[in-house]
């Protein structure tokens, strides 16, 4: 009996293990993906800070002859919603404050929802891919922000939904799957 309970276990361990390095290549090709698209264009130079264990944020951006600089939280997924903590805008605020010779600073949450949704263990179904980029609004307090399949956003305040408007960026670069919703 003992026996069975650790192979379960074991392979209930390993499948755990799999998902998670699934979703880490996922968000690493996502951020991958954004410095190759910044890196293509003349006037910009853009780099992955690494890991999420050294607190920094995904991706540092920046356009010298424009004087712009972009510290961007990358969000990756095939489910219906996309959640950025709190301390990910944190310490996004902390660079773009910290480069005070950049006349525009910003901080960038890049959402990319795959073309493939989840609807069961290891089941999904086909659907659009859709890129959303919302701007932080520098004025207000970091909080946990959840972007929808649909682009809209919402606060997440000790697990109750707030309504949200964060505005859409458009990004220097062509996407032909960015979707823009607010005006």
């Amino acid at each position: 009996m003992k026996s069975n309970l650790k192979i379960v276990n074991k392979t209930k361990s390993l499948n755990f293990k799999k998902i998670a390095q699934t979703r880490r290549q996922r968000g690493y090709n996502w951020e991958d993906t954004l410095v190759k698209r910044f890196n293509k264009m003349d006037d910009w130079k853009a780099f992955r800070l690494g890991s999420p264990s050294v607190a920094l944020p995904d991706i540092l951006c920046v356009n010298n002859i424009d004087s712009i600089i972009f510290t961007i939280e990358a969000k990756s997924g095939t489910g219906t919603t996309l959640t950025v903590p709190f301390d990910q805008i944190i310490r996004c605020l902390s660079w773009t404050n910290n480069f005070t010779v950049y006349k525009t600073r910003k901080v960038i949450l890049a959402f990319k929802f795959l073309s493939k949704k989840r609807i069961g263990v290891g089941k999904y179904e086909k659907r659009e891919l859709r890129e959303f980029y919302k701007i932080w609004n520098a004025k207000k307090d970091p909080i946990d922000i959840v972007c929808k399949y649909d682009g809209t956003t919402y606060a997440l305040i000790q697990g109750e939904k707030k309504k949200l408007n964060l505005k859409d960026y458009p990004m220097p670069f062509k996407s032909k799957y960015q979707k823009i919703i607010s005006k």
